[in-house]
């Protein structure tokens, strides 16, 4: 799965998606939660004779919450599970923004 695949993935969700933040205009407010943003952190490539053999991107997609959203959690988690796509969770409060952060850590290959 590349970018582009798990961006059009998270979109099934029907909730509001973008990369990495929401970038707020007079046009295009920051939507209010739930929302989901997501980014590649880092890469763990493998390597085989001096070369990157197979790249392999590590995605956080973050799951962005006012109280804690079962449904919409299980939905994503469904979407990942539908199309076998492994997956690990953590979870924290943000209290300056007071919202739930759920972060879903992936690998794309």
């Amino acid at each position: 799965m590349n970018l582009l695949e798990l961006k059009n993935l998270l979109d099934a969700t029907g909730l509001p998606v973008a990369y990495s933040h929401f970038t707020e205009t007079t046009n295009s407010p920051i939507p209010n939660p739930p929302y989901i943003t997501y980014l590649i952190n880092n890469s763990s490539n493998l390597f085989a004779d001096n070369k990157v053999y197979k790249k392999v991107n590590n995605a956080q997609v973050e799951l962005y919450t006012n109280k804690k959203n079962l449904q919409t959690e299980e939905i994503i988690e469904d979407l990942f599970e539908q199309n076998e796509i492994p997956f690990e969770t953590s979870e924290l409060w943000i209290e300056s923004e007071k919202l739930f952060q759920k972060t879903y850590e992936l690998r794309l290959i």
